[in-house]
């Protein structure tokens, strides 16, 4: 009796979601100026033109990969990912993360205007950690892509 029940229910449910020949209309179909509603839907960065990547914040950085070479386990790396801010608009870093607790970013909290400079510090905690490691930190800006990847590279050995 309930799986007759749940059959009822189901039926019921997948013919209301179906366009069975009513006025209703696909978001496909419906039309606003000439354009189709589904551009900013599906394309909320551009809606329905190219994306604009002249009037936006670019970071570009000196180097993107910072290679330690092999140190000992438990030593601690510090390094400053230059980089320049070659956009137009004003940088906002808005987070920093890394993939673990060992790798600790500190970025600018105040904007970096347009042609100047600053540094994303990343400090990464070798204790535990035992063989190639490779830390990426992803910061998360007002750029075009949002995310950019610097990564922290190198060998530990074991005490």
């Amino acid at each position: 009796m309930r799986k007759l029940l749940l059959f009822i229910v189901l039926s019921i449910l997948f013919q209301n979601c179906t366009n069975n020949g009513s006025d209703e209309k696909r978001l496909e179909e419906v039309q606003t100026g000439g354009s189709e509603i589904k551009d900013i839907i599906r394309n909320p960065v551009t809606a329905n033109a190219k994306a604009d990547t002249n009037n936006i914040a670019k970071m570009t950085f000196e180097k993107d990969t910072f290679f330690f070479g092999a140190v000992k386990e438990g030593a601690v790396i510090d390094h400053k990912f230059k980089f320049t801010n070659t956009g137009t608009v004003p940088l906002l870093i808005h987070d920093a993360r890394s993939t673990c607790g060992c790798t600790i970013p500190k970025w600018p909290k105040e904007p970096v205007q347009p042609g100047e400079s600053s540094f994303i510090k990343v400090k990464f905690n070798t204790e535990k950690k035992e063989g190639f490691q490779d830390k990426p930190v992803t910061i998360l800006a007002n750029t075009y892509p949002n995310s950019t990847v610097v990564h922290v590279v190198g060998e530990v050995k074991k005490k």
